[in-house]
């Protein structure tokens, strides 16, 4: 992300680019050779026996039709096309049903988590500063997740330039994270959702004084019984995951990803502070635990909040952190314990330049929204792969530019900002690919129309065009609670195949 100054005016941001891969008819490297190379084939079978040819070349177009065909946000047909058949699958072999409990199949009889969280374990560490944390294992990805609580300041009453630091600040410790061994992903997750009460409450009881006025305690117990009526809660939570492997393939066990993220937490929470974050600290086994609990339980929220309090605590732990009785997973929404709940990711960015007020009414609380959460999710590249992108991204707009005979503005447009890229790259600014998952709870199914038309309206405020995840909204809602579920490391097509389709 580029800053660019104006002498009139607030900075504004922008240049993300969607990398594009080059080829002939819009099919990219992959498709284009094999194009070429079904032409050289058929060109053989012709010359031998014609029919075969004939042949050929229908299988050519069944191949190559739905590459061509593309939806809006870049996606082939054939790629569509593979996704209905195994969501088919799935929901024919009734996989989006899910039942946990005492009475279950499950071992022991707990509410795991379900899905993509099935197989996680949690495990409790302490970082180089002694505080406990809680370590989140993916077996499936071999990632461990390390989770940090953040009192994002917020910009209301905040002066234009101290904002603009904050952001110049972000992109600055996102460029860092390139020289982070290991580190597979970052995820910011900012989830609104109502305020109980109990955190006032408890802290009045605590510093409420005995000897004082019966007026001034009753005025203060008032006051926290209705201050926090209709007001919600705003909850920053930045994950950083990384991967189990070292650069010499080794594997790493516990007790080293234990050491190895135990070492790197305090650093990294510490430079949060020039971000805007204010004072960000490790989470620990025990809320990771509350949060996953509370979003798949929705309704038994404010049952937990209170249990917190007890002297028996409220126990619920990483293996009774899942949804009470399972969850049903439909193809457009998504049924878990007491909420219900709808997942988008991001098809679009913002087109042109923004300013740093762009996600204002898209993170902004509803009180229509039992829970909301945004989430976004960023992959940086070491120094090495984001060199070679931005130069392969600069020759495949080049390539493009020179295929059609006469080049429109937008190919113009593309190599120029493939240039900037390129230099930006090469002054020291970090390569990240990043992504954004939003997901509205409701207590209600009744409200799921009402949900999708609110996020509707918020996310065009934000010129973020989103689209609904169908057939995943369960592991959609598994990688927008930000605890180590990254998507793209889940999916069965290899990475570099669908970069080059």
């Amino acid at each position: 992300m580029s800053q660019q100054f104006t002498q009139q005016g607030p900075p504004t941001y922008g240049h993300w680019r969607k990398p594009r891969s080059a080829g002939l008819f819009g099919l990219g490297t992959a498709g284009t050779a094999f194009a070429l190379f079904g032409i050289v084939v058929t060109l053989v079978l012709y010359m031998v026996w014609w029919p075969a040819a004939i042949v050929m070349l229908v299988v050519m177009a069944l191949i190559l039709g739905p590459l061509v065909v593309k939806d809006r946000a870049g996606r082939t047909g054939l790629s569509n096309l593979a996704w209905r058949i195994q969501s088919g699958q799935g929901f024919r072999k009734r996989q989006n049903l899910y039942r946990n409990g005492p009475t279950s199949l499950v071992p022991g009889g707990v509410h795991k988590l379900p899905g993509l969280l099935a197989p996680s374990a949690m495990y409790q560490a302490q970082d180089s500063y002694g505080r406990p944390f809680g370590m989140i294992h993916v077996p499936w990805s071999g990632h461990y997740t390390a989770v940090l609580r953040a009192d994002a300041d917020g910009a209301s009453l905040v002066d234009g330039e101290q904002i603009d630091a904050w952001v110049a600040g972000w992109g600055s410790w996102l460029a860092q994270l390139a020289h982070e061994p290991g580190l597979a992903a970052v995820t910011v997750t900012i989830e609104t959702a109502p305020d109980f009460g109990e955190r006032l409450r408890r802290e009045v009881d605590e510093m409420l004084d005995t000897s004082a006025p019966d007026l001034a305690r009753t005025i203060m117990r008032e006051a926290a019984a209705t201050y926090p009526s209709g007001s919600a809660q705003v909850s920053t939570r930045i994950a950083l995951t990384y991967k189990a492997t070292t650069v010499q393939g080794k594997r790493r066990d516990v007790e080293d990803m234990a050491i190895e993220l135990g070492t790197r937490l305090p650093g990294l929470a510490e430079s949060l502070a020039l971000t805007g974050a204010g004072a960000a600290r490790p989470m620990t086994a025990q809320q990771l635990s509350e949060v996953v609990f509370a979003a798949y339980n929705p309704a038994e929220a404010a049952d937990l909040d209170r249990a917190r309090s007890q002297p028996g605590g409220h126990g619920v732990d990483w293996d009774n952190a899942g949804p009470n009785g399972g969850h049903e997973e439909r193809r457009n929404r998504y049924a878990h314990g007491s909420g219900y709940s709808i997942t988008w990711a991001m098809e679009e960015a913002p087109r042109g330049t923004v300013l740093s007020s762009v996600l204002t009414e898209l993170l902004r609380p509803h009180p229509d929204l039992n829970r909301k959460r945004v989430t976004l999710v960023y992959r940086p590249h070491d120094r090495g792969t984001g060199a070679n992108i931005v130069d392969n991204d600069l020759n495949n707009a080049r390539f493009l530019e020179s295929s059609r005979q006469r080049p429109q503005a937008r190919d113009t447009m593309e190599v120029r900002a493939a240039e900037q890229s390129t230099r930006e790259e090469a002054a020291g600014a970090g390569v990240v690919r990043f992504s954004l998952l939003v997901t509205a709870t409701v207590l209600n199914p009744a409200d799921y129309q009402q949900a999708e038309s609110l996020l509707h309206n918020m996310s065009a405020a934000s010129r973020i065009r989103l689209r609904r995840v169908y057939g995943g909204q369960s592991a959609a809602f598994a990688g927008a609670l930000g605890v180590g579920v990254i998507l793209p490391n889940h999916s069965n097509v290899p990475a570099l195949l669908t970069e080059h389709i």
